[in-house]
This record gives C-alpha cells, sequence and structure tokens, in this order.
C-alpha cells in the first residue's frame, strides 16, 4: 500500500489522468491523453492481489469473487480515485482514474450556460444521458455544486460508486454509495422519501423498478436528477415508458409528461483545431408540446419540436455545434480541468458497527437486547398441553443440532 501511495503521489505531481497496473507488465499512465509505460514499475500478480486486499472492503471483495469485476472509489495522498478492478489473462488488473480535486463548473466544463437554470428548479425530472464515459456524473456534480452554493436545500444522492465528494455549504449534501450505504437504488429511492428531501440525485436509471420509483419522487413533488444510458431522446424516453408491462405503459406516459422538465443527451467530441474533448449536447426543454408529445406517445415528432423549440432553449445536436460551440470563444482545454490535483473535500468516512457485515457471531455480551430477554422456543404441536415437552435452543445451535433435539423430542409413533 505504501507503494501504491507513491506512486499515486507522483501522479499528482506529473498530471496524469489515468494509470493502468496489471501483474508482470510496465506500469502504463496516461497524460494529456497520450499512453507511456513506466519500465522500472512492475508489480507481481500476487502483489496486486495484496494491494486490492488493501483497497477493497469485504462486500467489495464478494462483489469481485463472484462478478470478476467491481467498480470502487477511494481517497488515496491526497487524491479521489474511481477504480476498475477486472480480471485479465494476468490476474487482477486496475484502471484507476485520478478525479479532479475540485467539482468543475458548467462554464469549465464548456456546457451551454441556460444548464444553470436547473439550480432554480423545485421540483420536476432532469435526465443527463449519455454512453459510458461521456462525463454525465461531472455535468451532474457540476449542477449539484451550483445547487450547494445558491440555495438552502436538502440534497441526498444515490450513487455507484461516489466519485466526487461534496462539503455542505448553503445545502445539507448526504451521499449515499450502492453497496455501502444502501443496497439498492431502488431501496434507496423508498428510504430517501422518507427523509424530506429536496433535490434527488439517482446515479444511475437501469432497472424497472428503479425508474418507476424515480418518476414516483419527481411526481411528488421533488426536483430529481438522474442519468440513463441512452444516445438520443426518443432512446431514453422509450427505455423509461417500455420499463413496465404493456398494461402499466400509459400511466407511466402520464407521470413522464406531466414531470420532465430538462432532458439532455451528452457527448464528447474531439475538435481538431482546439486540440481536445468538449461536449455536445442534445437538450430537450420540458414544454407543453414536449409533453403532449411524450403523453400522446408520438415520440417520431420529438426531433421535429426540438428543431422548431429554439425559443424555448432546446438544441439539436447540429444547432448545438453551430449556435454556440463554434460562436464561444477560449474554450478552456479538457486537461486544464481533469488534471490530477489533491481533493478539496478531505472528510473522513466512517462505517457504523451497526451495518458493518460480519461472518463471526457477536459476543455474548453484545447480542440483541431480545435475545437476552427471551432465548428462542420452540413448542410441540403434537402435545399442546404438556408445557414439559418445551425446548430452549442456544443461538449457536447448528441445524443438524437442532433437528435431532426436535425428532427426539416427539413421541413415539403407534
Amino acid at each position: 500500500m505504501t507503494r501504491f501511495q507513491t506512486i499515486i503521489g507522483n501522479a499528482l505531481k506529473e498530471s496524469l489522468s489515468d494509470i493502468y497496473i496489471t501483474g508482470g507488465h510496465p506500469m502504463v499512465s496516461r497524460k494529456h491523453g497520450s499512453i507511456q509505460f513506466h519500465g522500472a514499475t512492475r508489480w507481481t500478480p500476487p502483489e496486486i492481489d495484496d494491494l486490492v486486499r488493501s483497497l477493497l472492503p469485504a462486500r467489495q471483495l464478494e462483489i469481485l469473487r463472484r462478478r470478476k469485476s467491481v467498480d470502487h472509489a477511494v481517497s488515496v495522498s491526497g487524491a479521489r480515485l474511481r477504480i476498475n478492478i477486472f480480471t485479465t489473462t494476468r490476474g487482477l488488473s486496475l484502471a484507476l482514474r485520478i478525479l479532479p480535486g475540485h467539482i468543475p463548473t458548467i462554464d469549465e466544463l464548456n456546457l451551454h450556460p441556460s444548464l444553470k437554470e436547473i439550480v432554480k428548479l423545485k421540483a420536476g425530472l432532469v435526465l443527463t444521458c449519455g454512453s459510458t464515459g461521456v462525463g454525465k456524473t461531472t455535468t451532474i456534480a457540476a449542477i449539484i455544486n451550483d445547487i450547494n452554493r445558491s440555495r438552502q436545500a436538502h440534497v441526498i444522492t444515490l450513487e455507484n460508486p461516489i466519485e466526487y465528494r461534496f462539503k455542505s455549504d448553503k445545502a445539507f449534501i448526504q451521499q449515499r454509495e450502492l453497496g455501502a450505504h444502501v443496497p439498492s437504488f431502488a431501496q434507496g429511492l423508498l428510504d430517501v422519501l422518507r427523509e424530506n428531501p429536496d433535490v434527488i440525485v439517482v446515479g444511475e436509471l437501469r432497472e424497472p423498478e428503479t425508474m418507476q420509483l424515480t418518476l414516483n419522487a419527481a411526481e411528488s413533488g421533488h426536483l430529481v436528477i438522474a442519468t440513463m444510458h441512452a444516445s438520443t431522446p426518443e432512446e431514453a424516453i422509450y427505455r423509461l415508458c417500455n420499463a413496465v408491462p404493456p398494461e402499466s405503459q400509459n400511466e407511466v406516459r402520464y407521470q413522464l409528461a406531466s414531470t420532465l422538465s430538462w432532458l439532455i443527451v451528452q457527448q464528447l467530441v474531439y475538435v481538431e483545431k482546439l486540440g481536445h474533448l468538449i461536449p455536445a449536447l442534445t437538450i430537450v426543454r420540458g414544454t407543453s408540446s414536449i409533453k403532449n408529445i411524450v403523453r400522446e406517445n408520438k415520440l417520431h415528432q420529438l426531433n421535429s419540436a426540438v428543431q422548431l423549440g429554439k425559443t424555448d432553449g432546446m438544441f439539436t445536436p447540429e444547432r448545438y455545434w453551430s449556435e454556440y460551440l463554434e460562436t464561444r470563444k477560449n474554450l478552456i482545454p479538457y486537461a486544464q480541468i481533469f488534471h490530477a490535483s489533491p481533493e478539496m473535500v478531505q472528510e473522513d468516512s466512517y462505517e457504523s458497527p451497526l451495518t458493518a457485515e460480519t461472518s463471526t457471531p457477536l459476543p455474548a455480551n453484545k447480542r440483541t437486547v431480545a435475545a437476552e430477554i427471551e432465548p428462542l422456543v420452540v413448542r410441540d404441536q403434537i402435545n399442546k398441553t404438556d408445557m414439559g415437552n418445551m425446548l430452549t435452543i442456544d443461538e449457536g445451535e447448528s441445524l443438524s443440532a437442532l433437528l435431532k433435539h426436535l425428532d427426539s423430542s416427539k413421541p413415539p409413533r403407534p
């Protein structure tokens, strides 16, 4: 672990954005988009195994064992890391992304300034869509950080994993990670509605139950911001409406039509003359015409409505490029924002022993109050009146021993 911390510390000094570690191979890094090899730095497969044991908590190790890969985020040497651990022919390999120490602003991300209007919303659904790695999480983090700086609100996030950590400013922000703090997005949404939030952030809409609960939360008067894997607005709406059985799809369409405020599809494009990546957006606003198209299931009209919605702040990909990106001066280079830097929020993480998973029985003096007050009792159902036929079972007794006790307590068959 000490060796790993040294590597991360050096990566901060050299502004490396990514590090790749695999057994029996030189370490590889990425700087300003280019790959470079570090021949003097090699890890053996057993050393990587030991490193992974040090980085991952028990629940994540179990996921790795079952799924052969796992996503995790951790703070090391003052930097926030997003880690994907996966299995290869060389054994376990790690792909590390060193996240920016500060949360970029909407302007720094070269996003359209109209996205700042989301901060003022009190209710509704904001969907940010796109493929993996296009910056959806970073865009949402910029929006949440604007809310944090500008208004008093209770913000609860459900993430997998937690990439950017927030420190409460004007808003009170609580972050929950899938696996560590909540078993599923669906359970998290059920919980969060009992916690009186103003803003709910859902890391990813994938399962039908999560989609339905997200719509319910938006319909109940909360501002809900969520991400989804979809390459077009039509695909995003289709996926939401068809995630339920046919008999429920009309209801979902009405829910989506009544709650949709923003639908953003994001791509990262390389601009050769600039020499760096910039986000290109499709922006759909929840106007009455868009809501009618969703409600009446006329998605083939959606693109035309977006083209005609210029005055409402809507953009097709082509118009976003020609009317915004090509006219904006001094676009900030991607590497300037996404360079390795120390993490601004240095808040320690804490796991309560009351929720920690354990494979060993609790000591006798730490058993539950209920267990101490009343032992587990099984009454013989054959002779209900014979109170002497009562059986007390020790908490540590095995199932086979329990069955033997039960069998011996029964009267012989006639």
